[in-house]
């Protein structure tokens, strides 16, 4: 079992004070473009990172991708875009390789390695999401490195995660981990894209991830890897929410870690003091809503206030959604301006738009709740400042 009674150096660095690690390692970083076969130095180099973690008693989740790009090869496939059940097929050559070389390199160190493969509805469902959650923190307890992946061979192209950062956003959520690092193609945020403005500016590190921070964000230039900047931005918003930090940090150099633990270049978000309890992270953190509850006004600034949704603030749903589903609230504009859990489904919801409280028994039939979405299940997206509107 891992020895975590060693101290860990308090420097300002949040990799270094953190107690619990979760690692994102891109595909362009984990396979050579050109010949699509397995960068094993910078592995070995990241593997003496994550030892260097583990001997000061930290515990460490890694999050890879790099399984469909190294199956590829092995298959035959052309470059370019692939179908998805040539990604799938590809997946399930590459993911055994990818493995094995996790494996071989770590327990030479006498570090057991666990392959854990996931699937949107494991972190979208809560009762999936709370036995992942189990799963991750006993190999933990018992000394593991759990190497995660999103499992393509089942994914299908409407319910998957799409990309390695999200994933590990809600990894870092599932494992209450402090801090996240996403080693990526791109060494951190900057106010517009650097390979097509000069001009644009380096941003350090990032306290609230506002609309104009979010409309920083641009798409992936890896060939081979699946994530934008955007997609980074949305796993900070998780990440944060959750009470973790988060780096994205360039990972070509060799021991990219201990490169951000001395000053290396990388855009930190820190977590805010106003922390979402752990079910409102699951609310917050959800990717795919089932569907969409349109509102006026009155129940806009209700909200903003910290109130509960009622049925006759709502004028429209989107979607087919059933009781107990997470959706999104969206304002008179379109704007998504919360997430919560309906304690509807869409038909009754439907037949009970506009229409008060106390009027839902004699239209359904049964006494539910006097909320569509009680304040406890609702999480806010958007301040009144973020909409533009007057402070509730």
């Amino acid at each position: 079992m891992q020895n975590r009674s060693k101290t860990r150096p308090q420097t300002g660095s949040p990799l270094a004070t953190a107690r619990r690690v979760v690692v994102k390692v891109g595909s362009a970083l984990l396979v050579d473009q050109q010949t699509g076969r397995l960068n094993r130095a910078w592995l070995e180099s990241l593997i003496e990172d994550l030892r260097r973690l583990r001997r000061r008693g930290q515990q460490v989740l890694l999050v890879s991708s790099g399984a469909v790009a190294l199956g590829r090869r092995h298959l035959g496939l052309p470059s370019g875009v692939l179908r998805l059940e040539e990604k799938q097929a590809a997946a399930a050559v590459g993911q055994i390789r990818l493995a094995h070389a996790y494996k071989e390199l770590l327990e030479d160190d006498d570090i057991t390695v666990a392959q854990v493969l996931l699937t949107l509805q494991d972190s979208e469902q809560r009762g999936r999401y709370l036995n992942a959650r189990a799963t991750l923190l006993t190999l933990l307890e018992l000394g593991a490195i759990p190497v995660i992946n999103e499992n393509d061979t089942v994914a299908t192209s409407e319910l998957r995660y799409g990309d390695n950062d999200r994933l590990a956003a809600r990894v870092a959520q599932m494992a209450s981990a402090d801090c996240v690092v996403l080693l990526s193609d791109v060494d951190g945020l900057y106010t517009a894209d650097p390979n097509l403005d000069p001009a644009a500016e380096f941003i350090p590190q990032v306290r609230d991830i506002t609309p104009a921070i979010a409309a920083m964000a641009g798409d992936s230039a890896s060939a081979v890897g699946s994530g934008g900047m955007a997609t980074k931005v949305v796993a900070a918003r998780i990440a944060v929410a959750a009470g973790a930090h988060l780096c994205i940090a360039q990972g070509h150099h060799r021991n990219p870690l201990r490169r951000i633990e001395s000053g290396g270049r990388c855009t930190w978000f820190m977590p805010g003091t106003n922390l979402a309890k752990a079910r409102k992270q699951w609310i917050a953190g959800t990717l795919r809503p089932a569907g969409s509850l349109c509102v006026d006004a009155g129940a806009l600034a209700a909200l903003l206030k910290g109130r509960s949704l009622l049925p006759a603030g709502l004028v429209a749903t989107r979607g087919d959604f059933a009781r107990g589903d997470t959706v999104s609230v969206l304002a008179p504009d379109g704007t998504e301006v919360a997430r919560g859990i309906s304690a509807y489904s869409v038909q009754d919801a439907q037949r009970i738009q506009g229409r008060r409280s106390t009027e839902i028994e004699a239209i359904l039939g049964f006494r539910g709740r006097d909320e569509l979405i009680h304040r406890d299940d609702l999480v806010l997206l958007k301040s009144a400042k973020e909409l533009g509107v007057d402070s509730p």
